[in-house]
């Protein structure tokens, strides 16, 4: 049973990143194919990490992915262009973030959606790491000073 449409919380930051839909994605059905999905999850994920943390921080710090949850509500054609992921961050549990995807086609349709949960490890040892506070101070909506 597929869930509600996922909705950004008002204090996260929602990170847009455009994607290609090439003929290679496209199935036997004739839209993108589902493990295609997955991988635009991870991408979005590591696309908003990339865009927000320095490279000494990323060198630090890695993300090892332990589930993926995805709702198909929309194919994808061949050509379709201005198809977009956006994506934000739930609250941290200990090492664990939860992380919202939404797959949405020119027209803003929701094509899919999913929730991936992330956990953070010291890249050197691949151990579970707490998330810091101030990591997730950076996923926040800037608000405006008065």
């Amino acid at each position: 049973m597929a869930r509600k449409t996922l909705t950004p919380r008002e204090d996260r930051e929602v990170f847009v990143v455009p994607l290609d839909v090439r003929p290679e994605h496209i199935d036997a059905n004739g839209h993108v194919n589902n493990v295609v999905y997955v991988g635009w999850l991870q991408d979005a994920g590591t696309a908003h990490w990339n865009a927000r943390f320095d490279e000494a921080t990323r060198a630090k710090w890695s993300w090892v992915a332990t589930r993926h949850e995805i709702d198909y509500l929309r194919g994808i054609e061949p050509g379709a262009e201005g198809v977009v992921a956006r994506t934000w961050v739930g609250d941290p549990q200990g090492p664990r973030f939860t992380r919202y995807v939404r797959i949405e086609d020119a027209q803003g349709r929701v094509c899919a959606q999913g929730v991936t949960e992330w956990v953070l490890v010291d890249a050197a040892t691949l151990r579970p790491q707490r998330i810091p506070p101030d990591m997730l101070t950076v996923f926040e909506t800037p608000t405006s000073a008065d």
